[in-house]
C-alpha cells in the first residue's frame, strides 16, 4: 500500500536492531486518515474469510483493528496487558515476548467476548517475529475459536514471523512488507 510505504519512508525511523519507530502516525500518535485507508484495504483483502470478530493486542493494534472491523461490520476484541477489576476471575491468558518492550508481557481476554465457534481475524500493527500474533492465536484457540486470517500494517519479513504462522493455512496479509533494515535502510519487498 503506497500511502503507508511513503509515510514509513518520510516519518518512520530505523532505530537499528530491527526496530522501526512509527510512533508519529501508527502507535503513539495515530493518523486517523491513514488508519482509515489501511482499515479499508485490510477489510477488502479479508472480506471473503467469514470472520465474526477481529482480535488484536493492546494498544498498538487497536487503531488498525478498529478501522478494519468497521469496514467489515464486526466487533473488535483486544487482548489486555493487565487485568482490570471489571474482568471476570476466569480469563484466557497467555505470555508472549515483546521485542520493543524487552520483556515478556501478558495477553488477557475475557471469555465474555471471545468464545467457541467464533471465526477470528487477527489484525495488528506489526508482523515481525510472530510472537505476539502467536499469543493471540493461543488465546483464540483456548476459547474454542478458529483463526480465519492474519493481517498487519507492517511486516518485517526478515524476522521470520510469516514462516512461524504459515502452518495455520490461513491468508496472511501485510500492507507494507520490509525486506531489509540493515545499515539504517528501510527497503520494501517488491
Amino acid at each position: 500500500m503506497d500511502i503507508l510505504k511513503q509515510r514509513i519512508l518520510s516519518d518512520g525511523q530505523n532505530l537499528g536492531g530491527g526496530i522501526l519507530k512509527v510512533d508519529g502516525f501508527v502507535n503513539h500518535q495515530v493518523d486517523p486518515v491513514l488508519m482509515e485507508a489501511c482499515g479499508q484495504e485490510l477489510a477488502k483483502r479479508f472480506k471473503h474469510v467469514g470472520a465474526t470478530k477481529v482480535l488484536t493486542a493492546e494498544i498498538s493494534g487497536i487503531a488498525p483493528a478498529l478501522t478494519t472491523a468497521h469496514h467489515l461490520g464486526l466487533p473488535v476484541v483486544y487482548a489486555r496487558k493487565s487485568k482490570p477489576i471489571t474482568m471476570p476471575d476466569q480469563v484466557f491468558l497467555t505470555l508472549t515476548p515483546s521485542h520493543t518492550k524487552g520483556r515478556t508481557v501478558e495477553l488477557i481476554v475475557s471469555p465474555e467476548y471471545l468464545g467457541s465457534g467464533e471465526q477470528v481475524l487477527i489484525i495488528d500493527d506489526f508482523l515481525a517475529s510472530g510472537q505476539t500474533i502467536m499469543g493471540l492465536i493461543r488465546l483464540a484457540q483456548t476459547a474454542g475459536a478458529e483463526i480465519v486470517g492474519i493481517g498487519a500494517l507492517i511486516e518485517k519479513r526478515f524476522e521470520g514471523g510469516r514462516d512461524i504462522l504459515s502452518h495455520l493455512n490461513v491468508p496472511i496479509e501485510a500492507l507494507a512488507v520490509i525486506a531489509d533494515m540493515s545499515d539504517g535502510k528501510i527497503v520494501f519487498k517488491d
